[in-house]
């Protein structure tokens, strides 16, 4: 099985939603996890996308790269916070874009997570089309280590 498959299966079965949206793993590499989803499925009465599907698929991608850069399958991520701008609408599939942090934030994450079983980690997600930055996320992401 592939990092990607991996992945998507995982937010399919524990976030029901992704897999009604049609959310698929686009890239999952060392730079970005790209998710995509149709627009047929998440669309407003416009024919554009649906502000409340650009923010959940926003958020996939940061819980996404975040599940994956913990490497902890126990653990649990929860948003904490988040803002989101909707500079143009979106009229094509979405393509919502998380870029890796840098890894002294990375490492940072890690190391608080790792000695006491909470980290928080702010991410930026974009949803672009065309190279043009259609909406920009930033979310407060909360890992917490799985309570036996």
């Amino acid at each position: 099985m592939s990092i990607i498959h991996d992945t998507e299966t995982f937010l399919h079965e524990q976030i029901p939603l992704s897999r009604a949206m049609g959310v698929k793993i686009e890239v999952c590499d060392q730079e970005s996890l790209v998710i995509s989803a149709p627009l047929d499925l998440n669309h407003n009465h416009l024919g554009t996308a649906f502000g409340g599907s650009l923010s959940a698929i926003a958020t996939l991608a940061g819980y996404g790269l975040l599940w994956l850069q913990l490497g902890d399958r126990d653990s649990h991520i929860v948003i904490g916070k988040s803002s989101i701008f909707y500079r143009h609408p979106v009229r094509k599939a979405i393509r919502a874009i998380c870029r890796r942090p840098d890894e002294e934030t990375l490492a940072a994450f890690k190391a608080k997570f790792k000695r006491t079983g909470k980290a928080r980690i702010t991410l930026q997600v974009t949803v672009e089309e065309d190279d043009c930055v259609c909406v920009e996320f930033e979310g407060v992401f909360v890992a917490l280590k799985s309570v036996p």
